[in-house]
């Protein structure tokens, strides 16, 4: 760690001086202005000018990169906050695979689009404004996307119904957008403190949090498109199992929504009585999927498999909401509350 003295320069004004290197390394020279950032638990943070500004361009050197690679390499570039990306070829022209790599990502992120291309090199530019978005609300709407297919996903298990479980499948694509855009203004604003206030923060502090959130989140969505791919594949679109059975399938989906959703608000709004909730709902359904598969009667190994598997999905995404619960609590603990007094 590095340390500074401060000096007194006059009745009211306290000063310390800039590390030479990193003076140097942001090209900040006697005149210049930075700026000043006030966090919690007494931290000032000194930004450079060139630091409050948006990422400037990145150029992906194609040569050597497979179609797999490029993408990822795409992907890795617009999660870090770059703002145009620039794809080029150094020895001969793009190879059509690298082409269709470029315009496979460009589908898979929000707002992301080709702006120029030459037989050698293509750029394509992030419009995304991060005021345009609150960190908050996309934790919602990732949740609200994962819960809608997985009732999608369930409703379709119930009735036989392979569109609706078609229709769970295409939301998948929408749900990584939203994941991915969540990644692009979580490392931006670690990077950047003062966009964290633009997305919604006081303080980068809860960066950590949201980020394995969101991930749970995402994972959640997984669980959902599992669902649909069973109903897809299966006979008939559906589970071999009585009414009964399947009413308490769909009571358990009712449950597990209910974790899931409760976990986010109570992370959004700091609430460590909602997170004391979740844990009591999670609880209660911590034995649904034995009790479901002890009560079944005898039947073929496959129809049983999907039964099972059906019901690891819905529990994995109870686990998954209990993950967001624990994070939520330890950000509610982080202030002070009826429960908690910083001293």
């Amino acid at each position: 760690m590095d340390t500074r003295k401060v000096q007194r320069l006059g009745p009211s004004t306290l000063a310390m001086t800039l590390p030479a290197d990193w003076a140097s390394e942001h090209s900040v020279e006697k005149g210049d202005e930075v700026s000043l950032r006030r966090g919690g638990k007494g931290t000032l943070t000194v930004l450079a000018e060139s630091a409050t500004g948006e990422e400037t361009e990145v150029t992906v050197h194609a040569d050597g990169l497979d179609a797999t690679a490029l993408e990822r390499a795409i992907l890795a570039q617009y999660v870090l906050g770059r703002r145009v990306i620039h794809v080029e070829q150094d020895d001969g022209v793009l190879a059509s695979e690298q082409i269709n790599a470029v315009y496979s990502a460009e589908t898979q992120l929000m707002g992301l689009g080709v702006v120029e291309e030459t037989p050698d090199s293509i750029s394509i530019r992030c419009s995304v404004d991060p005021e345009d978005f609150t960190l908050d609300n996309l934790l919602m709407r990732l949740e609200n996307t994962g819960s809608t297919m997985r009732g999608e996903a369930i409703k379709a298990l119930a009735r036989g119904n392979p569109d609706l479980a078609q229709r769970a499948l295409n939301r998948e694509r929408q749900a990584n957008k939203i994941f991915v855009l969540l990644l692009r203004l979580t490392f931006t604003a670690y990077q950047n403190p003062n966009l964290a206030r633009a997305v919604g923060l006081e303080d980068g502090f809860p960066l950590i949090g949201y980020r394995s959130i969101a991930k749970n989140l995402e994972l959640t969505a997984d669980n959902a498109e599992d669902i649909a791919e069973i109903v897809l594949d299966a006979p008939d679109n559906t589970l071999n199992v009585d009414g009964s059975t399947m009413r308490r399938i769909r009571e358990f989906t009712e449950q597990v929504d209910q974790v899931t959703e409760l976990a986010v608000q109570a992370a959004v709004e700091r609430d460590y009585d909602l997170t004391v909730e979740v844990r009591t709902l999670f609880n209660e359904i911590g034995d649904r999927e034995s009790e479901i598969l002890a009560d079944l009667p005898e039947m073929e190994n496959e129809d049983l498999l999907r039964v099972r598997e059906v019901l690891v999905s819905l529990q994995q995404t109870a686990q998954y909401g209990m993950r967001n619960a624990e994070i939520a609590a330890n950000l509610a603990l982080d202030r002070e509350s009826e429960h908690v007094t910083m001293e």
